[in-house]
């Protein structure tokens, strides 16, 4: 892995620095706060080890910054700093673990591995597609086959319910909950009169039929295969 290590006292540096390369890694070492945060937002790295307290700019800032660029790479926030506060100031800053000083290489290398372990964040999505029907949550707009669709907020709330879960059955229960935030059975044909607006708009102008009905159990959103 290729690791940056922000630390200003030399010596801790040149020892955390010997330790990974002997365990395979490759390290970039900076000095100072000002120096790291070029190498953080200008080089892609695998892991960062961010000391707190640094010159010209100190690792909370650096952090921050680096997470406000989009900058994921999990990071150790290493310090003398121990106390309660400090730990959560770091990370509430983006820091992803913090290891206080004086410690022992071995569980540096450890917190380092179970970081590398970790799947990464995915985004959330902002655009949902089934088949040629395409949702757009930041938007609000629904295409199909480049046709723009429109839905009353309820009917859209119903769409995204669907395609979230698509290719699977979704109970007249379960929409109840989830769309109209009932959670018991108001003994209504509120879900069957929706389904059948949306079927109205989102398959009846097109040749393929996504919305289908399962007898005695619900409704699923599926493309053809």
């Amino acid at each position: 892995m290729r690791i940056l290590v922000i630390e200003d006292d030399a010596e801790t540096a040149s020892y955390i620095a010997d330790g990974l390369e002997e365990n395979g890694h490759n390290v970039d070492l900076a000095a100072t706060g000002r120096d790291g945060l070029f190498l953080a937002a200008g080089e892609s790295y695998d892991l960062m080890v961010i000391d707190r307290m640094l010159p010209e700019v100190d690792g909370l800032g650096i952090v921050k910054t680096i997470r406000g660029a989009g900058v994921k790479t999990p990071v150790l926030f290493l310090t003398a700093l121990g106390g309660v506060d400090d730990r959560v100031a770091g990370l509430d800053a983006g820091g992803d673990d913090y290891l206080v000083k004086p410690f022992a290489f071995s569980e540096l290398l450890a917190r380092l591995n179970a970081l590398a372990r970790r799947p990464p964040i995915q985004a959330a999505k902002t655009v949902l597609r089934v088949g040629d029907l395409e949702m757009d949550l930041i938007k609000r707009t629904v295409t199909r086959q480049g046709q723009k669709i429109d839905l009353q907020p309820r009917e859209f709330r119903l769409l995204e319910n669907l395609m979230r879960h698509a290719g699977q059955v979704m109970t007249r229960t379960m929409l109840l909950e989830n769309v109209w935030d009932f959670h018991f059975d108001p003994h209504t044909n509120v879900v069957e009169t929706h389904i059948s607006r949306l079927r109205a708009k989102v398959d009846k102008p097109f040749a393929t039929p996504l919305i289908h009905t399962v007898r005695g159990a619900g409704y699923s959103l599926e493309a053809p295969v």
